[in-house]
């Protein structure tokens, strides 16, 4: 009888085993010989702005490198990765990958050669998109990317989580293969700001908290993640921000770098919004703005101005406290009050930090980040710079004034802020 049992339970093993390895298992797509296709200019237009508005560049091209020959280093809880060379060079490139094989990559994370690529590449939000647009990205890298020689890195990733082959158990179980669903109960625009949301634009790999084996906690999406060092905050309904995000809030800050009643882009999104989704016509700017007002259930018609909250904080800046017993206090009115402050109304490039929404976030990571590097030039409103304290305050300075500030907006202290000051400031730093 237990032998029965054994074999049994080793006769389905490897039936199992087999029928994986026919699911794992893609052929390689024959290369192809590059040819100058005759792509209409219109094509090719549409491809350079969807590959912009996908970050294409962004995550291909490392600091000072050549633009999409790859080696940007990616750090993750599993290893460092390096982003592939897409230029269309033939011998590190993919200068001989056909249109069937680059359709094949975007839509199902498979390379020419049959091998999976890691998660990494957002092949999941990729497959929502049309033929069309994932053919004229195509059309704009063969025939407009300058092809660069360049070998990729080896990745960091240890054994056994290197085995590419694991990686179809990993899309088995977590990747979100289904196409794009249009949505009949909602507008034209609505769905268009879904459709550029959820694929191009990828907004749920940096937005949606992911499980313990990185994949995407759909039933979460767009409720906020840590990323890079930061805190990519929730787009949702649960964001903690006082003021709520309006449409309107959403398009200023997708078109300027910066939201007064919420803050500014900076860290990993300010290449998102500067050098990719700016590239997008106004009206998907537009969509895409409305399509996370309505996840947020903000009302348009509100008017931020008038509320309670703001007033009170605009109030409680003029109140301010014995700074001869309140340290943060001093430190915030030496360093940084002759800039964060307004009047009677907010004044864009002032922003009254104790409503911005990294002050009200579970953890201190994105305000202790921009104290210590500040924003630079293409970050946050173009042209208008904060400089970084990370030389000129201790981790006790910068404690101070992140308690007071939380505190002056109204929260608890965050736990142990002294030892998180000191982590950020310690964390490896990711530049784009």
């Amino acid at each position: 009888m237990l032998k029965r049992i054994v074999y049994g339970v080793c006769g389905a093993a490897i039936v199992g085993l087999g029928v994986f390895s026919l699911y794992a298992w893609h052929p390689a797509i024959d290369p192809v010989v590059p040819t100058q296709t005759d792509y209409s200019p219109q094509v090719i237009e549409h491809g350079k702005i969807l590959a912009a508005a996908g970050y294409c560049s962004t995550c291909h091209t490392p600091p000072g490198g050549s633009a999409y020959a790859g080696n940007y280093e990616m750090h993750t809880d599993f290893g460092t990765i390096y982003s592939s060379n897409i230029t269309p060079d033939v011998e590190t490139g993919i200068g001989n990958w056909s249109q069937a094989a680059f359709a094949r990559a975007m839509r199902t994370g498979v390379s020419r050669d049959g091998h999976h690529l890691l998660p990494a590449f957002p092949f999941e939000h990729f497959n929502k998109m049309t033929d069309d647009d994932i053919n004229a990205i195509y059309a704009y890298i063969m025939t407009s990317v300058p092809a660069v020689n360049q070998v990729k890195k080896e990745n960091g990733i240890p054994f056994p989580l290197n085995i590419r082959w694991f990686q179809a158990g990993w899309k088995l179980l977590f990747a979100d293969t289904l196409p794009f669903e249009i949505n009949n109960k909602q507008s034209a625009e609505w769905n268009r700001g879904a459709y550029l949301a959820e694929g191009i634009a990828h907004c749920g790999a940096c937005h949606t908290p992911r499980n313990a084996l990185g994949g995407e906690k759909y039933a979460q999406m767009y409720q906020g993640a840590a990323i890079d060092g930061w805190i990519a905050p929730s787009l949702t309904s649960t964001s903690t921000s006082p003021i709520p995000w309006r449409s309107q809030d959403f398009y200023e800050y997708l078109t300027t770098g910066n939201s007064p009643y919420h803050g500014s882009a900076a860290g990993p999104m300010a290449p998102v919004m500067h050098k990719g989704l700016s590239a997008l016509p106004d009206s998907d700017l537009q969509a895409i703005s409305g399509y996370f007002a309505s996840l947020a259930r903000t009302n348009n018609t509100d008017e931020p101005d008038s509320s309670s909250t703001l007033q009170a904080a605009i109030t409680a800046q003029h109140q301010q406290p014995d700074q001869r017993l309140d340290e943060g206090a001093r430190l915030y009115a030496t360093a940084c009050q002759a800039c964060h402050y307004s009047s009677d109304k907010l004044v864009k490039g002032r922003p009254l930090i104790t409503i911005g929404s990294a002050t009200h976030l579970d953890k201190p990571t994105n305000l202790i980040n921009v104290i210590l590097d500040g924003v630079r030039s293409d970050q946050g409103i173009s042209g208008v710079v904060m400089p970084g304290f990370r030389d000129a305050l201790s981790d006790e300075d910068i404690t101070a004034i992140a308690a007071y500030l939380r505190q002056a907006a109204g929260e608890n202290t965050w736990p142990k802020l002294q030892q998180q000051v000191g982590e950020i400031r310690n964390q490896p730093r990711f530049e784009h």
